[in-house]
């Protein structure tokens, strides 16, 4: 059991994401339309949440990164996920903007503690070697959050109130609490040592299938890393593909109901985006240990634009073909500017690099939340919002032919 331990890590980096993802980002897509007809709200009235939640998440992330880089994933997880629990036990009580606004805010402080950035550190420790494909495996729960809440909503409605029904949804992050006192534990800790570590590597001298030492890169410091261009490249590319996703994905439900679908009908269509996002997540990240990931974080950023395109056209024949599309880019785009960022620049100040760039990141995603619902409502339709994502996506491919390794580029021109 100890020699695959690191593997039930990455598991457990899959469920922090499945639950602090999807509930706080995609979950309660579902009962958007519940709390616009109750409140009378706009939608850019409603969405502006998602904006305070994003952009505050990313203007917390260097500060948290940097307790990260200190103190460990573990604790901050374990807090993220309590408040979280609390937090949805309020939202059930919800009774003005402002109340929903500040309930946001707390979702801020949920999304860096239990959130993204953690979540790849948190696994990337326990991997020398198969991290692509570790990564992968823990960012399937973004996708998978994105596949099962915005359907529980719908299906819990069917029955009762959407209030009732947080109520009952606020059971799972409780739960996972539980789970992650008992397993979730660092190499440190555990006393068990990272797949692919000269320990591993040696206490599996016997066996033939044993996996290779990684070789020994060393790590740039933060101060190093905002100098290099990758850095920079990275950054941007985040900035306009988070954009892309979080607008396309927050505002698809109501899209999918404008052109005509029924309420199960837009929840599949989320199911399918966030479904084949969770395929390329682990494809793409497994594809990642066997192929250079620059070409691989090419391909996924290429995908995504045909989605784009082909979502602005406004063809109601189109969507599920872009959804294929969008979805599977994303899902490899999410793991491999994870990846790219902890190979070039390795682990010692990831809390801070990744911080920084979920920082630039989070403020663009949060602005496409809130702008693509403002535009449905001046002009009566999404197509200006997905023609604008096109954009983005066709400046991020390439920017991303920028990336490089930058520890390895530090050795060779030593």
């Amino acid at each position: 059991m100890k020699r695959y331990y690191p593997w039930l890590m990455a598991l457990m980096g899959m469920l922090v994401l499945l639950v602090s993802n999807g509930l706080t980002v995609t979950g309660l897509t579902a009962f958007d339309e519940s709390l616009l007809a109750e409140f009378g709200w706009s939608r850019s009235e409603l969405k502006l949440r998602d904006l305070l939640t994003l952009v505050l998440a990313g203007w917390m992330a260097p500060f948290l990164g940097a307790l990260i880089d200190r103190i460990g994933p573990r604790k901050l997880v374990l807090a993220g996920i309590a408040l979280l629990a609390a937090l949805y036990a309020a939202y059930a009580h919800v009774h003005s903007l402002l109340h929903l606004y500040l309930i946001h805010i707390g979702f801020a402080a949920v999304l860096v503690a239990a959130g993204l950035n953690v979540a790849v550190i948190f696994v990337s420790q326990w991997f020398h070697t198969k991290r692509g494909t570790a990564i992968g495996i823990a960012l399937v729960g973004t996708s998978l959050g994105g596949m099962i809440f915005p359907k529980l909503g719908v299906k819990l409605m069917e029955t009762m109130d959407w209030r009732a029904a947080l109520l009952w949804e606020t059971a799972i992050p409780v739960a996972f609490l539980l789970l992650a006192l008992v397993f979730m534990r660092s190499p440190k800790a555990g006393g068990i040592a990272p797949w692919g570590s000269d320990h591993a590597a040696d206490s599996a001298a016997s066996d033939p299938q044993a996996l290779p030492a990684a070789p020994t890169l060393p790590d740039l410091s933060y101060a190093q890393a905002m100098r290099t261009r990758t850095f920079w490249a990275l950054a941007v590319v985040a900035m306009c593909t988070f954009f892309s996703i979080i607008a396309a994905s927050s505002n698809l439900f109501l899209h999918m109901r404008d052109l005509g679908f029924e309420p199960a009908q837009a929840g599949n269509g989320l199911g399918v985006m966030f479904g084949l996002a969770m395929v390329g997540k682990f494809g793409f990240g497994l594809l990642a240990d066997l192929f250079p990931p620059k070409r691989v974080f090419l391909l996924n950023i290429a995908l995504m634009a045909g989605g784009g395109f082909l979502m602005a056209t406004m063809d109601v024949a189109l969507v599920w073909y872009a959804l294929i599309l969008f979805g599977l880019g994303w899902g490899g785009l999410y793991t491999m500017i994870q990846l790219l960022a902890v190979n070039a620049f390795g682990l010692t100040s990831a809390g801070k690099i990744l911080g920084t760039i979920t920082l630039l990141d989070a403020t663009t995603a949060g602005l496409g939340v809130w702008l693509a619902a403002k535009i449905s409502d001046v002009t009566g339709s999404y197509a200006p919002a997905f023609q604008l994502i096109c954009g983005l996506l066709v400046l991020a491919l390439l920017v991303a032919t920028l990336v490089r390794n930058e520890r390895a580029s530090s050795v060779q021109s030593a």
